[in-house]
């Protein structure tokens, strides 16, 4: 069963998120506050949502997304940032179920896309996204501005200049 996660989840969402880490070998950088994930999920100005995969005795996977924009499509879409099913729970349908819902959600939205970006070395992950038909932007090189780098960034003072005259 896939259904959207409530307050009473976020607990059950942490540790998938602390799974999620630990299965990508990312662990030491996990550094949420449960409180914060709490807020970012359900308070008054969500910034994510998440829907989560349930068996008949257990949470076991979630998919943690959020929209975005194409200026080119004119039109709304979904990033997807974490899709996770715990290692007992792999190969029966889960991550299929979880990534189905959010193409629905996706179209029931008027979303022209769903987006991810997927470990290079994940070649289960890979597989399994193109056997949906997904396909690599590999024109498209990520990048992310975070930590001490966002901070010096933030605090520029940016002064604007007349284009050379001729």
């Amino acid at each position: 069963m896939i259904r959207p996660a409530t307050p009473d989840d976020v607990s059950t969402i942490a540790r998938l998120i602390r799974s999620l880490a630990e299965y990508e070998r990312l662990s030491d950088r996990v550094m949420f506050d449960e409180e914060k994930l709490r807020e970012h999920l359900f308070g008054e100005r969500r910034f994510a949502e998440v829907l989560l995969a349930e068996d008949e005795s257990a949470t076991v996977g979630f998919a943690l997304y959020f929209h975005n924009y194409s200026t080119f499509q004119g039109k709304p879409g979904l990033y997807l940032e974490d899709l996770f099913v715990v290692p007992e729970a792999r190969g029966k349908g889960v991550g299929k179920a979880l990534l189905v819902s959010l193409a629905k959600l996706a179209v029931e939205r008027g979303c022209g896309s769903v987006r991810w970006v997927v470990l290079k070395w994940n070649e289960p992950g890979i597989r399994f996204y193109e056997s949906l038909g997904a396909m690599p932007m590999n024109e498209w090189t990520e990048y992310r501005l975070a930590g001490d780098p966002l901070k010096k960034v933030a605090a520029m003072e940016v002064k604007a200049t007349k284009a050379a005259e001729k």
